[in-house]
């Protein structure tokens, strides 16, 4: 059976290993990407040397507009996605006193509006086929909804993600797609200052950083059919900080 797979955010990290995967599965895989252009392309080469269909497209997912073009190219070229990978999303670290209003549209914009816009689009085709796999990214510690001054407004997209995702997954069980989320913790994707990450060592009970593949072997389980009667959950990979 073809199965296509939309992985935004995939030029790279994250997002990108979680589309190697698929194409190691046998999916044909569409990237989104906001400015990472190079990447992309590298990246859908190395997806079309695994012998499927791979493209790019590039667009900012918190404009409803750029994101309905992003889809209709996807759809257009490889069908409509059998399986969403919201992978996408900006970050920063700023106290929330010094959070200015453009850094805190841009966290809500990148990280949650960029979702909504995408799974909006992504679950009719999947209800017409009674099959969907819905995957977003919020992070460790946001289901306990702690206060989080130094990350204030990265960490409250985070939180609505988990919200987004409980309330998707309600609405669209009946028709056989499962929405959960992937809650990481301290990943060495390349998103996060090293210096941030060497600090965090001593926090994490694994006494690890984690890895790409820790984050895309969840993801990959979501996507399974193995997978099937998981829903609305969120699988936290975190070497136990946050616990």
């Amino acid at each position: 059976m073809r199965r296509v797979a939309l992985v935004t955010g995939g030029a790279h990290g994250i997002g990108r290993g979680v589309a190697l995967r698929l194409a190691s599965d046998g999916w044909h895989v569409a990237i989104g990407y906001r400015a990472s252009a190079e990447e992309a392309a590298e990246t859908v080469g190395a997806l079309q040397s695994k012998g499927v269909e791979a493209m790019a497209a590039g667009a900012d997912l918190g404009d409803p507009a750029q994101a309905e073009r992003l889809y209709a190219q996807v759809a257009a070229t490889l069908g409509p996605p059998d399986a969403l990978v919201h992978a996408a999303g900006p970050y920063h670290r700023r106290d929330v006193l010094a959070e200015t209003p453009d850094g805190w549209r841009e966290m809500i914009a990148g990280n949650l509006d960029s979702f909504f816009h995408c799974a909006r689009l992504a679950a009719p085709s999947m209800i017409e086929r009674q099959w969907g796999r819905i995957i977003a990214y919020s992070m460790a510690n946001a289901d306990r909804m702690v206060g989080m001054p130094a990350m204030a407004a990265h960490f409250t997209a985070k939180v609505g993600v988990l919200s987004l995702v409980r309330t998707l997954a309600r609405a669209l069980a009946r028709h056989g797609i499962t929405v959960n989320a992937v809650s990481p913790g301290y990943i060495d994707s390349g998103g996060a200052p090293p210096e941030e990450l060497e600090a965090a060592i001593p926090r994490i009970p694994a006494g690890r950083l984690g890895a790409v593949d820790d984050a895309v072997y969840a993801t990959s389980f979501l996507i399974s059919d193995e997978a099937a009667y998981v829903n609305g959950t969120s699988l936290v990979v975190s070497g136990g900080w946050g616990v």
